[in-house]
């Protein structure tokens, strides 16, 4: 019986604790949150056998948590290697637009095309999730942006790829960080035939690679005030 008493003890403790270094590591990060008012763009461009296209969204949701040697102020001096950050980003697939190059829209036929393709209905986000992050370089001036190498998760119409891409990212004056890179992936990759629309009879074929840009901004969280009494 006390050897059964010992091991329930035992078994508290180190439940407290584990949960304790959690909380720890948890308050130990600085979140920032997406904004729709803050600039966000997501730009997808492709092939075809007619002409080029382009698709755009300025609705990038998400969040990214940082740690202590993230750069978080502009100019702010860090080693270079990995950093201690955690992010998730979503773009809603139906907020994906076709358009011309001078930025006017295309077709709302191509947008039911990629909607389509994309299983909005299954599937009606985009979501990326950053697993890692390194600092191969610091600016060379206070405004300069730092550039890192990334590795994360892509998730498009529900199949999941590991992709690496550069970013760069500049800390801003106004506790915001602006975010930009760019990856080329292959349609294929994702279980997603290249489309040959109907309405052309087949005539129209598009390329299997497509470039994905984003410039995506985030604000600091701000600290929530104390409940009145504590």
């Amino acid at each position: 019986m006390k050897t059964q008493k010992l091991l329930f003890v035992s078994t508290c403790i180190v439940s407290l604790l584990a949960g304790a270094m959690t909380l720890s590591g948890a308050e130990s990060m600085t979140r920032f949150d997406a904004g729709a008012k803050f600039g966000s763009k997501v730009r997808i461009e492709g092939t075809s056998n007619i002409h080029d296209w382009q698709v755009e969204s300025t609705l990038v949701g998400g969040f990214m948590e940082v740690g202590a040697n993230f750069p978080m102020e502009p100019g702010q001096v860090i080693a270079a290697g990995k950093v201690e950050a955690r992010s998730e980003v979503f773009i809603p697939v139906r907020s994906l637009v076709s358009i011309e190059k001078d930025g006017r829209p295309y077709s709302t036929a191509m947008d039911d095309i990629m909607r389509d393709k994309l299983l909005m209905g299954q599937y009606p986000k985009i979501i990326y999730r950053l697993t890692e992050l390194t600092l191969k370089e610091a600016p060379k001036t206070k405004d300069a942006p730092y550039l890192f190498d990334s590795k994360g998760e892509l998730v498009v119409a529900g199949v999941t790829n590991q992709i690496t891409m550069p970013v760069s990212i500049t800390p801003l004056a106004d506790q915001k960080l602006k975010i930009v890179g760019s990856v080329t992936i292959k349609m294929t990759d994702f279980k997603i035939d290249p489309p040959a629309p109907k309405i052309a009879l087949g005539l129209i074929k598009t390329g299997d690679d497509v470039k994905l840009f984003f410039e995506w901004v985030v604000a600091r969280k701000k600290a929530t005030a104390p409940a009145a009494g504590k």
